[in-house]
């Protein structure tokens, strides 16, 4: 569910995932009701698919539907491996914990994990894995309207107007096909079961600790998966930082990762700003940094009332809100996302728009938008209110007029049908000092601010390394050499910087 970063049409369409969401308590360490039991050998076969690595094998690990009917209906996680390139100096098992929620690892492991510096890849046997719901984990759908697999209709842009009365519409809606047709186990997806089953496949392994490398939300589940089973911690790596602990918006930990977004746009908007206004730039908006801004706020409000018809887009049109979810989708990635970015705000000042994209599958989104409602909704308690929304979406569009109050509006979770069933996760220090955070300093998804809260959560279990750069996904992705440097020696080696560190 990555875009494809070099067309310009589904920056503004596709469905990349996010990470964002919160999870449910446990005790600190694994106790004989949540503690994975005794597994029998995993039974490793010829994984399904195209473009695989050769030696990319698959196996299915059972686990319980509900943790708390451990004996109960079982469901089936997919996990993949690719053994370690050097068996002599092997350490362990490095598990790549994706992003989402709405996204799986199970392939990961013939795509990025073969970016790993061979070091990493001699130290360890890679392990990917689809998380329950998603992919072929016993997958889950909603069923929903097509209009509502939009990105800007998830994303949940207010009325150009800052009304959120269709956004809670849409929130019945969608929550309404969830308890349709989304099947049992929607009510058991979430960001600590998602942990649990990890300890599950770790033990269907046979390590005594697991390594991992968890990028946006799932730099979320390794923190939860360490606050649960911290013994079980081998070396753990957990990139583009979530605040896990919520403290923003009155403890409401789902929310509060939604809030982020308020600050993200605004770290990353300046480089936008600064790269837009570049002589020589074959994309150039403006002759300078400063007036960016405002021309791209008058472009969505002129998109707000004028609209350009997009035929053969789902969206139908290049309207003010599918403007600023494509600013939002090209702040991830810089090196494609910008000069994307560029195109679309200079074909729309001439009344235009780029061919239409190819949207992905229907099933896919169908699949991935199920799991991200399920995890978000499940994970911690949203408010009902209309009026409470409004009057957050109103605070927020005076303060953060970019991102036009989406950020504090109403998703599927204000009408969300099952109640939460514990509260959530607290991140704390407790624990051995085995995790090392990176952090690029202008991240739109999950912004500097939100993991040095994580980072001070977790006391002196951490230590992070800041990285002077823009985009997320840190590690081999839009960091620097420092960074980079700094987790394949951990990986690899055991050895953490002494203390915080800034890779400028």
């Amino acid at each position: 569910m990555r875009k494809n970063k070099r067309n310009v049409a589904l920056i503004a369409a596709s469905g990349a995932i996010l990470g964002l969401t919160a999870s449910l308590t446990a005790p600190l360490t694994a106790t004989a009701s949540t503690a994975a039991p005794a597994a029998k050998p995993l039974e490793w076969t010829k994984c399904e698919g195209s473009g695989l690595d050769p030696r990319q094998e698959c196996a299915t690990v059972r686990v319980p539907m509900d943790y708390s009917e451990p004996d109960g209906k079982k469901i089936g996680i997919a996990v993949s491996r690719i053994p370690s390139e050097k068996p002599d100096v092997r350490r362990g098992a490095l598990l790549l914990i994706a992003g989402g929620p709405g996204g799986g690892s199970l392939d990961e492991i013939s795509g990025k994990g073969q970016t790993l510096p061979q070091e990493v890849r001699n130290a360890y046997d890679l392990i990917g894995f689809d998380p329950r719901g998603f992919g072929r984990s016993a997958p889950v759908s909603c069923g929903l309207d097509r209009g509502d697999l939009v990105r800007s209709k998830y994303f949940p842009w207010p009325a150009p107007d800052g009304s959120v009365t269709e956004s809670m519409v849409t929130a019945r809606r969608t929550a309404d096909a969830c308890e349709r047709n989304g099947g049992e186990l929607m009510r058991h997806i979430s960001t600590a079961d998602n942990a649990r089953d990890i300890d599950r496949i770790r033990a269907a392994l046979g390590e005594r600790k697991l390594s991992a490398w968890g990028l946006s939300y799932g730099s979320y589940v390794g923190a939860v998966y360490a606050q649960l089973f911290p013994h079980r911690t081998d070396r753990f790596v957990l990139d583009s930082n979530l605040d896990g602990n919520g403290d923003r918006v009155n403890g409401q930990v789902g929310r509060a990762l939604w809030a982020g977004f308020e600050t993200g746009v605004e770290d990353v908007f300046p480089e936008f700003a600064k790269w837009a206004s570049k002589p020589g730039n074959q994309y150039r908006l403006a002759d300078t940094a400063a007036e960016v801004r405002p021309l791209v706020l008058r472009l969505a409000a002129r998109l707000d009332r004028e609209p350009i018809p997009w035929p053969g887009a789902d969206t139908a049109e290049l309207n003010g809100n599918v403007l600023r979810q494509a600013m939002v989708d090209a702040f991830y990635d810089p090196d494609d996302g910008f000069p994307a970015l560029a195109q679309l705000i200079l074909a729309a000042q001439k009344g235009t728009v780029p061919p239409a994209p190819e949207p992905p599958p229907e099933p896919l989104i169908q699949n991935a938008l199920a799991v991200i409602h399920a995890t978000t909704c499940n994970d911690s308690d949203w408010p009902e209110s209309s009026t409470q929304y409004q009057k957050e979406v109103d605070q927020s569009r005076a303060k953060y007029p970019l991102t036009a109050g989406m950020p504090r509006n109403a998703t599927t979770c204000a009408a969300w049908p099952y109640p939460l069933k514990q509260d959530p996760v607290r991140i704390t220090d407790r624990g051995p000092s085995t995790i090392l955070l990176v952090q690029n300093e202008r991240d739109v998804a999950a912004p500097l601010s939100g993991a040095r809260n994580l980072r001070a959560a977790l006391g002196e279990r951490a230590v992070m390394v800041t990285v002077n750069s823009t985009g997320h996904d840190a590690y081999l992705g839009n960091g620097n050499a420092c960074g980079d440097r700094a987790v394949t020696r951990y990986l690899a080696t055991g050895e953490r910087p002494a203390r915080d560190a800034y890779c400028g």
